[in-house]
């Protein structure tokens, strides 16, 4: 049975959820029960709320049919599981006894694996209440919920102490708030020369907006896709100095080629697809010192 977790923002009586748009986008995860995210973490226990990167093995689309679909799960969450790698490979130096925020956690699978390689306590915050029950309850069932605690709280106002993080990352979420004001909290949290990762997709600023495909992708996520030159902007305005900038775009379209072959397609892998190789997305990974 999921466990019921009170808000725990310092201010016991802080409204987390500030605008109707932010109860919209809460309501829309707390309701999420889509098999691309569950499936494929029941293949390990790892839940992961992201996109994947590398080649998928072509095999997994031959032999037996009867255990085709079974194959493909597998190999997706593979490729999520990397892309999570890949973000922890630029956390840099991390000790055990260093404090880390997952922003925008979803269901834990990557505060979990940054416990697992670092050894380091781990907060993640979402303002969805069904997705901090669900991996408080998958961080007690793996034994780490002393070092790995999720929480009811708003990325954009986290409660957590000044310069107490060495490293924070957001993986996918930053398409839904707005950049200036959550580089302020996170240049607020990060110790001197702590690190802030981030994967992202972003519209291409050369296309003069957002393509169909980039607009579809907004509609079906109820999000709002910044464009590439407004990470950069925020991130100088907040002493977040870029230090890795990585276009993951090429190693990302694999994974949308074999979701869309598979039985948890959603219908968004084809405007992704589109997006990604007209070249009116480009999918980011960003690593900047706090300066």
């Amino acid at each position: 049975m999921a466990t019921t977790i009170q808000p725990t923002a310092a201010d016991p009586t802080a409204k987390v959820l500030r605008t109707p748009y932010q109860e919209s986008v809460a309501a829309y995860w707390n309701a999420e029960r889509d098999p691309v995210n569950l499936r494929l973490g029941e293949v390990d226990g790892l839940y992961h709320h992201h996109y994947g990167l590398g080649d998928y093995d072509p095999s997994v689309l031959e032999g037996p049919e009867d255990t085709r679909e079974k194959r493909i799960i597998e190999e997706m969450h593979r490729l999520e599981t990397a892309q999570a790698d890949v973000l922890l490979d630029h956390l840099g130096a991390v000790r055990p006894e260093d404090r880390l925020l997952d922003a925008g956690s979803g269901r834990g699978g990557t505060s979990i694996m940054a416990n697992a390689r670092f050894g380091a306590h781990v907060d993640g915050v979402t303002i969805s209440e069904s997705q901090v029950a669900f991996a408080n309850d998958r961080a007690a069932e793996l034994g780490v919920a002393d070092r790995v605690r999720f929480h009811f709280r708003n990325m954009l106002d986290t409660g957590f102490a000044t310069g107490s993080r060495r490293g924070i990352w957001t993986n996918e979420t930053t398409m839904y708030v707005d950049l200036m004001e959550l580089f302020a909290e996170f240049s607020r949290l990060l110790e001197f020369g702590g690190r802030y990762v981030c994967i992202t997709g972003c519209y291409n600023d050369l296309t003069g907006g957002r393509s169909k495909a980039v607009s579809r992708i907004d509609e079906h996520y109820t999000c709002n896709i910044h464009p590439r030159s407004a990470y950069f902007k925020a991130l100088a305005a907040n002493r977040l100095a870029p230090i890795t900038v990585t276009d993951l775009t090429p190693a990302t379209i694999p994974y949308w080629e074999l979701r869309a072959r598979s039985s948890v397609a959603t219908g968004i892998e084809d405007p992704f697809l589109t997006a990604y190789k007209e070249g009116s997305f480009h999918y980011l990974l960003i690593a900047a010192d706090r300066i």
